[in-house]
């Protein structure tokens, strides 16, 4: 049997890391009872602070749909700390440039080749937007020209938990045109042995859950269920 991908990354980061994380902080220290705990990256371009009230939302539904044990809290990691290689699940987001720093690009690619898993969300919304253009090419030139590649909506991401038969559900962005006037019926992915380490929208989720959760009672369907797949996929895959 495979094992989890939390597994893996305690496997794989070893004693050197370990060295470099003594001594944690109280927060790092407090997650290790946790199963699930959100990792917001920041990186030193663009602007890796948006959608504040997403990783509230997202950790809602977590805690009301699954059993997992999750940390009610945010944590916010620089890419270029090696504390991110302990993370089961990271968030980087923002509208402007991406130019990783060199110990950035060193921790994104190590952390992806070692099991992680990176939620990547273009809050443009646009595939020519700068976000979109500059992140996918920091991802050709550490994974590969190829690397990132459209996820079919058999993907195993759209059944981990709730199902979604027609793939990833439209946004309002997208819907109210937007962007690019496009609407993305597809996200995309890298993959490492078998594993999506990298999943990229261009659909501003982040922007659609960044939202007062008193709010979500006036939903007709919880738009945050995509994204409990999404964690769970993370922690289980």
């Amino acid at each position: 049997m495979r094992s989890s991908r939390r597994d893996v990354l305690r496997l794989l980061s070893g004693a050197a890391i370990g060295a470099l994380l003594a001594p944690l902080p109280r927060g790092a220290r407090a997650a290790g009872s946790y199963d699930f705990w959100f990792t917001r990256l920041r990186y030193e371009s663009g602007d890796w602070d948006v959608d504040q009230r997403m990783p509230a939302n997202l950790i809602t539904s977590l805690i009301d749909y699954t059993s997992l044990r999750v940390d009610p809290k945010e944590h916010v990691l620089d890419l270029s700390d090696p504390k991110m290689l302990m993370a089961p699940f990271c968030y980087l987001a923002g509208h402007k440039l991406v130019e990783f720093n060199p110990a950035e690009r060193r921790n994104f690619e190590r952390y992806v080749r070692n099991g992680g898993f990176v939620f990547v969300d273009d809050c443009n919304h646009d595939i020519d937007g700068l976000f979109a253009k500059s992140f996918e090419q920091e991802m050709a030139s550490i994974f590969g020209a190829k690397a990132m590649q459209k996820l079919p909506n058999s993907h195993a991401l759209y059944r981990s938990f709730f199902v979604f038969e027609d793939g990833p559900p439209a946004t309002s962005f997208e819907l109210n045109g937007w962007g690019d006037d496009l609407i993305h019926d597809y996200l995309k992915g890298i993959e490492i042995d078998g594993r999506l380490g990298v999943l990229y929208s261009n659909k501003d989720y982040g922007c659609e859950w960044d939202y007062d959760w008193r709010n979500k009672r006036f939903l007709a369907e919880d738009n945050t269920k995509l994204a409990v797949n999404i964690a769970v996929y993370a922690m289980t895959a």
